[in-house]
C-alpha cells in the first residue's frame, strides 16, 4: 500500500484547526504517524505564526483522490482561497509525497517543491522519514535537513499533544 506524507499548517486558531485536521485525516485514512509540531513565522507575508507538522499514512486511494480529499478538509474547516498563496489560513494541507511517485501537471506536483524550500515542511518530514529519499534528488530527508540553512527559517518545537502523549 502506498505511503503518503501530508503537511499540515495553520495560523488562524492554530491549535483547534490542527487538531481538527488530524482528526479528519484519522477519520478518513485511519492510523496516522505524526511528527512533532513546530511554530514558524509566515513566509512571504506579515501575519500570525504558523503551527506545522507532517502526517504519514497508508492508502489505496490515488494521489489525485487524496489531494481532492485534502482540499475538501481544508474547505470544511474554513479555508478561504484568494488570489495570493501567501496569506493567513485556517488550514493548509498539502500532499508532499505519494511513495516515490513523480508527477508534474496542472493539478498535482509530486514530490511537492516546498519540501526543499521550507523548514516547516522539511524538518517534520525528516523527523518522520529520515532515511527515505527524495524521489528526484535521491538525498535522504535527514541529509536534506542537515544541509538546509536552518538560520533563515527558525522553528520552535510546540508541546502540542495530538497522540494522547506529551511531546518532547
Amino acid at each position: 500500500m502506498p505511503r503518503v506524507y501530508v503537511s499540515i499548517g495553520s495560523n488562524i486558531e492554530r491549535e483547534s484547526n490542527i487538531r481538527a485536521a488530524v482528526q479528519a485525516l484519522r477519520d478518513r485514512f485511519g492510523t496516522l504517524t505524526l511528527s512533532s509540531v513546530y511554530e514558524s513565522r509566515p513566509i512571504g507575508f506579515d501575519g500570525e505564526n504558523f503551527y506545522n507538522l507532517v502526517a504519514a499514512f497508508d492508502t489505496h486511494e490515488s494521489p489525485e483522490v487524496v489531494a481532492r480529499m485534502l482540499h475538501d478538509i481544508e474547505q470544511r474547516h474554513g479555508r478561504q482561497r484568494g488570489t495570493s498563496r501567501f496569506t493567513s489560513r485556517t488550514l493548509d494541507l498539502d500532499l508532499l509525497l505519494y511513495d516515490n511517485l513523480v508527477i508534474d501537471n496542472d493539478s498535482l506536483c509530486l514530490p511537492r517543491r516546498e519540501i526543499a524550500e521550507y523548514a516547516c515542511v522539511l524538518r517534520p518530514l525528516a523527523e518522520l522519514a529520515p532515511h527515505d529519499s527524495h524521489p528526484l534528488s535521491g538525498e535522504s530527508f535527514a541529509q536534506m535537513w542537515t544541509k538546509f540553512d536552518q538560520g533563515t527559517q527558525p522553528l520552535v518545537l510546540v508541546p502540542l499533544d495530538l497522540n494522547g502523549r506529551p511531546q518532547p
